[in-house]
């Protein structure tokens, strides 16, 4: 996960057959965001955790948000996956303590999508397909505009529900 850099990795990945993921994120993951970009994703620091035998249950009221994502099983592709705003994951940490805890914005995304690996599935399994692109021509066409910009272009529904408050 270091390596990659990556924000997320789960034990399958890496042909440990688990249900172990361990999750990161922070400054040095998003030195290239601007702080209006950061906003946007709800993007704040996630310190290094371990979850064992995670299980994962969406927070409905906060809804869906939908961004790009990558994944390091598939490098160099991007698209447009659809995640819950919120949720709450039970899981042992590499300890066995209990681990109940609610993740909002970024570290939900992170969240879900790692314990899909656990479940067998890819990002690519949930993406508007409409949306894939490398990560090239994404940097090039799509980074520097909205998302409702490529969602209009491209001709993809965008799953997105406001923010509260």
């Amino acid at each position: 996960m270091e390596a990659a850099p990556g924000v997320g990795l789960a034990a399958p990945q890496v042909g440990v057959p688990l249900q172990l993921a361990v999750l990161q994120d922070g400054p040095e993951r998003w030195g290239h965001l601007t702080e209006d970009e950061r906003a946007d994703r709800e993007r704040d620091a996630l310190p290094f955790l371990v979850l064992v035998n995670p299980t994962v249950s969406p927070v409905e009221d906060l809804g869906q948000v939908s961004f790009y994502e990558g994944c390091l099983s598939v490098p160099g592709i991007t698209g447009v996956v659809a995640r819950h705003r919120a949720v709450r994951v039970n899981a042992l940490d590499e300890h066995a303590r209990p681990v109940d805890r609610v993740f909002v914005g970024w570290a939900a995304r992170i969240v879900q999508h790692e314990v899909d690996h656990l479940g067998g599935q890819l990002y690519l399994d949930r993406v508007e397909t409409r949306s894939l692109s490398t990560v090239d021509n994404y940097a090039q066409r799509w980074a520097a505009h909205p998302l409702s910009q490529a969602s209009a272009e491209l001709g993809f529904m965008l799953r997105q529900s406001p923010a509260p408050g």
